[in-house]
């Protein structure tokens, strides 16, 4: 047996007439005949009752009508399902992202790209920025997104967006009075920092070996939830994204925007070659890359 005339032999049954589904298939009447006279030397027995009137199932053309729908049905599932991964609709993309994306804008650019693909799996995992530059170029992952900062990693970078780094201190700390600051002038106080190989961790080091000093480090830690916890707990001040501490309660804390140049920030799309990726993982880095998405979720 095969699929088409599996497909011929449901659709006589459902015109009524070999005639009428020549008509519906664009072939030769004579042609569907000798496929259904085919089929039941196949299966050793008769499968219409043939009248001047048309023709009608037996019971177990009956029986093959049913299961030759439901076979053809799972076939024409399968090729759609299949053609997907070819068009991008289906398969799983591994994207690496730095805690500044996951906690601004990413989760809800994420949430519109698979309301559009449903049908395409995410895997996130968070990673600091060095690291993500360099897994990308071992093709550890599809799509990475990190903040800015020198490597030598051979990679491919393109825009994400951009964010805002300021000083978190506790309401009642000596410099809660200001709006504005250098983060030179906070060089004094005890800091809550982000763990190595931050693009943060790296520029505030940076900038106390230029003024020929050490970072007075109270605590690193891995994120920036437990770092406003514990800048709100009053354990001292701490380096992030505007936009980042809109995510958590932290009501004993203001916010100090950073004068250096610095402070603003790009985060940047990282691929090893856009060329080499899967048809999914091309559909979510053009979405990425898009200009609406900036417009609809400004960190």
């Amino acid at each position: 047996m095969d699929l088409v005339s599996l497909r011929l032999f449901v659709r006589v049954i459902e015109e009524g007439t070999i005639s009428q589904a020549a008509v519906r298939e664009h072939i030769a009447a004579a042609a569907i005949s000798r496929r259904i006279a085919e089929l039941e030397s196949q299966l050793g027995t008769a499968l219409l009752r043939r009248t001047n009137k048309g023709v009608s199932p037996t019971q177990a053309g009956l029986e093959l009508l049913y299961r030759a729908r439901s076979l053809l049905n799972s076939v024409q599932d399968i090729k759609q399902h299949i053609q997907g991964y070819s068009q991008g609709e289906q398969g799983h993309v591994h994207i690496l992202a730095n805690i500044s994306a996951i906690t601004q804008n990413l989760p809800f650019l994420l949430s519109d790209f698979i309301s559009k693909h449903p049908s395409i799996h995410l895997k996130i995992e968070e990673k600091n920025s060095l690291n993500i530059v360099y897994e990308i170029e071992k093709s550890q992952a599809d799509i990475g997104i990190y903040t800015d900062l020198p490597h030598d990693a051979n990679i491919e970078s393109s825009f994400f967006c951009e964010d805002t780094l300021g000083l978190l201190v506790p309401k009642q700390h000596l410099l809660s009075k200001y709006d504005y600051l250098y983060f030179e002038e906070c060089l004094g106080f005890e800091q809550i920092i982000l763990r190595s190989g931050t693009q943060i961790n790296y520029q505030i080091t940076k900038v106390a070996m230029a003024a020929n000093r050490s970072v007075n480090i109270r605590a690193e830690v891995d994120s920036y939830e437990a770092m406003c916890l514990l800048v709100n707990a009053g354990m001292g001040i701490g380096v992030l994204p505007h936009q980042s501490t809109r995510t958590f309660h932290i009501p004993n804390t203001h916010f100090i925007h950073l004068k250096d140049d610095w402070s603003k920030r790009h985060l940047l799309l990282a691929v090893r070659r856009k060329n080499e990726l899967s048809a999914s993982a091309k559909l979510l880095l053009n979405f990425l890359q898009g200009d609406d998405k900036n417009t609809k979720h400004k960190p």
